[in-house]
């Protein structure tokens, strides 16, 4: 099958599942890749909580900030589906800054994440990208802030609402009436973007090598693994990742890296058209494209 047929199958496998898809698979030695729309830009969601790592641990490093100090974090008192950790806790509590990385990376909390932007501001975190030479992912708001959708509002029998919303208020150049999903906004990435994050993360750049080791570890140990890792992760190789989820879209960055030594970066950025909010059958599909993709640059 030559690459054209290939993504003309995948998209129509897309479409059929209801789903949009922005999908790129890398080489990370050799630099070859595969990918289906890798410059769409999309509200990347928590994503963005990997280059907000990188942001405070590039503090650290720096002496700017101490990965001891403890930090009084606020309840977010949250009670919708969703969000874990702090941002569920109805007290308030003191974390160490590492521990509040650990938070927010591994487990995707919202309130960790909060009280780390609060020490170094979404604009900083893009300042530092850019120090970097990585380009194409901007933050510009906290987490706090999409936890404002009709989602949170609504009653949870009437969600579908909110992903109807969602799904049929978006214009053709990106933009839609809830900021958290329109790209001039949101905090914002393309699937090439990211995985150029991950090449960084993962070989020599200029981010240095310990803020790397770091994140590697801490993607390794995420615990929010329905998505990609199913399809990635044997005894064979191991799958360190970050999801991201907001209303339809449903989002993972990852790297495989295989006991022959080869690493591949993939990221899967994904919008549904189904009105739902539990699609197991989105994460399978989704999976299935990016293994795809990986096994054909295996093999290619």
């Amino acid at each position: 099958m030559n690459f054209e047929s290939l993504i003309r199958g995948l998209r129509t496998e897309l479409d059929n599942g209801g789903l949009r898809g922005s999908f790129l698979v890398r080489d990370l030695h050799s630099g070859h890749e595969l990918g289906i729309d890798p410059d769409v830009q999309y509200p990347i969601a928590s994503l963005i909580k990997i280059p907000l790592a990188a942001a405070t641990l590039e503090r650290v490093r720096r002496g700017e900030l101490d990965g001891s100090t403890e930090v009084e974090v606020q309840p977010g008192r949250i009670t919708t589906p969703g969000p874990t950790g702090l941002s569920r806790f109805h007290h308030p509590a003191r974390v160490a800054l590492d521990d509040l990385l650990y938070l927010s990376t591994s487990i995707s909390d919202g309130a960790a994440a909060d009280a780390l932007f609060d020490l170094t501001p979404p604009e900083e975190v893009t300042r530092l990208l850019g120090q970097w030479e990585l380009h194409g992912i901007t933050a510009r708001h906290r987490m706090r802030d999409l936890t404002a959708t009709p989602a949170e509002r609504l009653d949870p029998t009437e969600v579908s609402l909110a992903h109807s919303l969602a799904i049929t208020a978006g214009t053709t150049g990106n933009g839609h009436p809830l900021s958290q999903l329109d790209v001039t906004r949101a905090n914002t990435g393309s699937a090439r973007a990211l995985v150029d994050l991950l090449q960084a993360l993962w070989t020599p750049s200029g981010i240095p090598r310990s803020i790397g080791t770091r994140i590697r570890e801490l993607m390794s140990n995420n615990l929010l693994r329905q998505r990609l890792a199913p399809d990635f992760v044997s005894d064979a190789s191991t799958w360190a990742s970050k999801t991201g989820t907001l209303l339809n879209l449903r989002h993972e960055i990852g790297v495989v890296e295989h006991a022959d030594g080869r690493a591949f970066g993939i990221a899967a950025l994904t919008e549904s058209h189904v009105a739902a909010a539990n699609q197991p059958e989105a994460d399978a599909l989704m999976a299935w494209v990016a293994r795809t993709l990986r096994d054909q640059l295996r093999r290619g």
